[in-house]
């Protein structure tokens, strides 16, 4: 059994209006770099046996700065990506509905389900999300994988089991944590959400 530590990444770029992102590339901005060395100083005194992190920029960057020079390796997982958004990437949400009319509500009603052209549904992410956190659940000890607020989403509706029709009722703010006791049964949820707040107590049984 191992306890999952779930972190989104760190601050990134936003358009005003905003923008979907998705997949593309960001690095962290300097708030998102800043919010990472926080959970360095308060994580300190948790041991990580492994450390995974999506393989886009953002998260690499995260990961890093939260081991602070630690000597674990961090193992790069494509299967954490955000979700791919095919067509809609890069545009606002008006783009979208004047190059391809009825597309945002049918994905809106179909949150779950619903594919861009050239992109994944949420349930295809969380298929993707789920099976690498099964493999990690084998791992002994502390783990820390550093994702996306989609993907996390999408393993937190999994553990708790909820439908994904309700996965942006979970908060996931910028470089917030999660905690998971991944047992070989069920995927206990400890904790949702977190700031890091100094000081801090691992939320445990």
């Amino acid at each position: 059994m191992s306890t999952l530590f779930l972190l989104r990444h760190g601050a990134i770029f936003q358009h005003a209006p905003r923008r979907f992102i998705g997949q593309t590339d960001h690095p962290l901005t300097d708030d998102g770099r800043r919010q990472a060395a926080l959970w360095c100083d308060v994580l300190a005194d948790i041991p990580f046996t492994a450390v995974v992190a999506s393989d886009l920029t953002r998260c690499q960057e995260t990961a890093a700065l939260v081991l602070g020079g630690r000597d674990v390796p961090i193992r790069l997982e494509p299967r954490l990506r955000e979700i791919a958004l095919g067509a809609f990437e890069g545009l606002t949400v008006e783009e979208v509905r004047h190059r391809f009319p009825g597309a945002y509500e049918r994905r809106g009603c179909d949150i779950a389900g619903f594919c861009p052209q050239g992109g994944e549904s949420f349930s295809e992410v969380q298929d993707r999300a789920v099976a690498t956190v099964a493999e990690l659940a084998e791992l002994p000890g502390n783990v820390l994988a550093v994702a996306h607020g989609g993907v996390n989403r999408t393993i937190l509706c999994h553990a708790l089991g909820i439908d994904l029709a309700c996965l942006f009722r979970l908060g996931q703010d910028y470089c917030r944590l999660n905690i998971l006791e991944l047992g070989p049964d069920c995927w206990r949820v400890d904790a949702i959400n977190l700031a890091p707040v100094v000081p801090w107590r691992f939320p445990g049984p």
